[in-house]
């Protein structure tokens, strides 16, 4: 083994197999290109045994996408420097048309050996688990809107008018199960997308449930709490920006986490001429989403609600002052 030396390997990750490249740390080392690897743990550990006599150190990364973080955990359950990387924030050459997987894993190794790679945040377990249950209940809640407009559209083409006030209230569901359609087929069509809406609310309602079950014993509880001081921001707001930011504290500066968000303008400037345009939209949607979604609350006067009292009467004074 070389003493005091490190191997970059950059690992372009697809599900059935993973194409690998590596470099010396000496800047006049050439690439060198593996082939492709399966996606096993032991075919992980292989290519690791390989690796190991080349260098005392070794440094992978990999771009994020679909096949998530199992990669990551695993190579640092063995002990490795691992970065997972942005792949908006990877440098491209312009004009650069040709894509490979060769050249994928061969520009990670010599990017991450330059230092020019941003990593992502990898959240736990337990984290991920309580991020893929808010994401599940996001998806519920817009198939169920998808759905009350399927309906709402069917009756609409066929001249059936709700003439009440508001649509789903008890009211229009009674008169949902009146509604008597021209043929009996339609008929057929509108209880299946009567029963569609129906399944759509059991669902939204068990997935809340169970969200709020499994925060009670979340760790990041208190942050969930102490958001939730804020007007604006109920439990889902407050669990989904939790869920998708995670450590709050990795980001040192207000502005940071703005252009986390994408929440800050986009800027062309040249010379003396600065123009500002509309905010960049990069980042986690996610969040993004949920706080745009709390932040129209404060077109309001300020008001201390019976709600947001209850919410913050078992909360430090401090952040009761914030709030």
């Amino acid at each position: 083994m070389n003493h005091n030396t490190t191997v970059f390997v950059g690992l372009d990750v697809h599900k059935d197999f993973i194409a690998v490249a590596y470099v010396p740390d000496d800047r006049e080392a050439e690439i060198i290109y593996l082939g492709p690897i399966g996606t096993k743990q032991c075919d992980i550990d292989k290519l690791t045994r390989r690796l190991q006599p080349k260098a005392s150190r070794l440094i992978f990364a990999y771009e994020a996408g679909p096949s998530g973080y199992g990669l990551y955990r695993y190579l640092l359950s063995k002990g490795y420097t691992c970065l997972v990387v942005a792949p908006s924030l990877i440098p491209k050459r312009p004009g650069d048309r040709v894509k490979t997987n060769r050249r994928d894993a061969v520009q990670l190794a010599r990017l991450l050996r330059s230092g020019d790679l941003s990593s992502v945040y990898v959240p736990d377990l337990e984290h991920k688990a309580i991020r893929d249950l808010s994401r599940a209940r996001e998806d519920t809640l817009k198939d169920l809107k998808a759905a009350k407009l399927r309906l709402k559209s069917f009756l609409l083409r066929h001249g059936i008018y709700y003439t009440g006030n508001a649509s789903w209230t008890p009211a229009h569901l009674r008169w949902l199960s009146e509604v008597v359609c021209p043929t009996p087929t339609q008929q057929i069509v509108f209880q299946e997308y009567v029963h569609t809406v129906s399944e759509h609310e059991g669902r939204l309602t068990h997935l809340e449930t169970e969200l709020r079950d499994r925060v009670s014993s979340w760790k990041l509880l208190p942050l969930v709490s102490a958001l939730q001081a804020l007007r604006g921001v109920q439990f889902t707001v407050a669990v989904t920006t939790v869920a998708e930011l995670g450590d709050l504290s990795r980001f040192d500066k207000p502005r940071q986490l703005s252009a986390f968000l994408g929440l800050i303008p986009s800027e062309h400037s040249t010379g003396e001429k600065r123009h500002q345009g509309s905010i960049t939209k990069t980042g986690n949607t996610h969040a993004r989403r949920a706080i745009i979604e709390g932040a129209w609350a404060y077109r309001y006067p300020a008001k201390v609600s019976r709600q947001i009292q209850e919410r913050q009467q078992n909360l430090p004074k401090h952040i009761q002052d914030i709030a």
